[in-house]
Parts: structure tokens; sequence; C-alpha cells
């Protein structure tokens, strides 16, 4: 997104780490975009919607060369319902040390956030259906990234603290590693952590592995997820691959595919997708259709469905 405006602000007298911020600036950029969904099942009135956002971001340099920033999302679908910022973030750029951030709201978790890293165009091929399972929660978390140890390689870190539940129970502190490595068009990434944000009684022990490779405009992937449950029964193994050409520099299509398999169920969830994505400046107009079958791993008429969805964004 391109800044729109910058505001200068003076800094507050204040110290971190034994050293102070000296200047502040401020810039904001926007998105809006419209939607239409539909499918040939569970379609609920009108299929129309639209949303909407403004980013802020700023912060400033320290007296050691490290960079504090600021980062705050207003999303108008999330104050219909009673809240105010999407998401908001605080992050230390330690240079050759790596970035520490605190999310306040709606941070990924490393392993929420390479629940499907494949390149599919738009949305992933289980858009509509059961989703691989996440991490931890992410309100009030901690994340670590450093991508200055070896070229090629990003290390990751997240940490949910521990804290009390529902009817006072005590809910222990969930953490997630990961690592990525790129060379030569290749791309291996390996995520895994136990979310105990349901109590230790229901933790899920959760690891994802993907490997893309790109040569000239195709470029394919494959992911595999594996979550160990403590709940009975409640297993689940997730496989997906995705084929990915870049018509032009504005154009690119993807075919792809993905299977849940859930602990001692004979049946398992399974979908096919087709994606494209076309920029034209700051516009994107993208769509997605996904056919699935035996939805959470039913037999059943309406647990095969299909599902669309095109999009029109904007950003500013």
């Amino acid at each position: 997104m391109n800044a729109i405006k910058k505001i200068g602000l003076s800094a507050l007298a204040a110290s971190l780490v034994a050293t102070s911020v000296s200047a502040v600036e401020m810039s904001v950029s926007g998105a809006a975009a419209l939607y239409f969904t539909g499918g040939d099942k569970d379609v609920d009135g009108n299929g129309w919607t639209m949303n909407d956002n403004i980013a802020f971001s700023g912060g400033g340099e320290l007296d050691n060369g490290w960079t504090v920033t600021a980062n705050f999302l207003l999303d108008n679908s999330d104050a219909q319902t009673g809240g105010v910022f999407d998401n908001r973030q605080i992050a230390i750029n330690m240079n050759d040390m790596g970035t520490l951030s605190f999310w306040g709201k709606a941070g990924d978790g490393v392993v929420t956030a390479t629940d499907d890293k494949l390149p599919n165009m738009y949305e992933e091929s289980w858009y509509g259906a059961d989703s691989p399972n996440t991490g931890a929660a992410n309100d009030d978390m901690f994340y670590y990234s450093n991508a200055s140890l070896v070229d090629g390689l990003t290390v990751m870190a997240s940490y949910v603290p521990s804290g009390a539940g529902a009817a006072a129970t005590e809910i222990e502190s969930s953490s997630d590693i990961g690592a990525t490595y790129s060379s030569n068009g290749f791309t291996f990434g390996l995520a895994t952590g136990e979310d105990k944000g349901a109590g230790s009684a229901s933790a899920v022990e959760n690891t994802n592995m993907w490997l893309t490779y790109a040569y000239g405009p195709v470029t394919i992937g494959y992911q595999s997820n594996e979550s160990d449950s403590k709940v009975a029964d409640a297993d689940e193994e997730f496989t997906a691959m995705v084929v990915t050409y870049t018509v032009s520099p504005d154009i690119s299509i993807s075919y792809g595919t993905s299977e849940i398999d859930y602990q001692n169920n004979a049946i398992s969830q399974e979908s096919k997708s087709f994606g494209a994505s076309y920029t034209m400046g700051s516009m994107t107009f993208s769509g997605v259709h996904n056919t699935h079958e035996n939805i959470s791993g039913l037999d059943t008429d309406i647990a095969d469905k299909d599902v669309y969805e095109i999009g029109l964004s904007f950003a500013f």
C-alpha cells in the first residue's frame, strides 16, 4: 500500500533499553474491497459484501541503532462487533539480533502463520470447508524472527504467556518455533509447537512442513501438517499440493488440491481449487472456485459442495 499521508509527531520523553527515541513519524495507508460469494449449497441471502481498513504505522530510531515501530489496523467490520483495532503490534528491530514483536491483538503464531504456505491464488484449496489446525491464540503474544544468521535462513519463535481461563482455571503458556530456508528457487519450511489455549487436557501438538520450487513462470508446492491432540480421536493430518503459473507480470493462475484425514474416520475431506489473480496498478481482481467432498469427514449430501468467490480490491 502506498502511504497517503505523513504526520510529524514530537516524541514524548521516554526510555527503552537505556536509550531514547528522538523522533516519530506516522504513515497512513488504506484498502477497500468488494466481494461476491456463492455456491451450490448453504447460500444465505445476499452474496455481496465489502471490507475496508486504515493502517497506521510509525516509529523511530534509538540511540543504539535499534528501531521501534508501532502498527495499528482499523477495520470497519470489527467495529460492528464491538472491536476497535483489527490488529495492533509493537516491534523492536535489533538489527543482526533479529526483531522482537508484541501483538496486543490478532498476531499469528509461528504454526498459525504456516498452516498453509502454498502459493495459491486468492484463497486456499480448503476455503469454504474445514481448515487445517492452527496454533496457539494470537492475542497478547510475543513473536521473534531473525534472518541474519545464515544467508537464506529465517528462524522464528512465538510465545503466549499463561493466564487464567474460564471458571478460574489456569491456562498454561503455549510456544511455537520454526524456520525457513531458501536457495536456488527452493524454499523449505518447518514449524512446530504445542497449543494449550484450551487447557492442558486439550493440548494439541502441531507440526507443519512445506516445500516450494519456482522455475521460470511455474511454482509448485507441497505441504504436510500433523496435529496430535490429547482429546481422544481428535488427531488430524493435512496434505496439500498446488501448481501456480505466472501468465504475465499482472496475471497468475493456480490449481491446488488438499485432504484432511480425521483420526478413526474412514472418510477424509477432499478439496480441489482453481484460482486466478489480475493486478492493474493499485487494483486487484481475483477469484477462486473450490469443490469439496466429505466436509468434516461426513458422508452426507450437504458435505459435498462447490464454493466460489470473486474479489475486487483497491490499495491507496
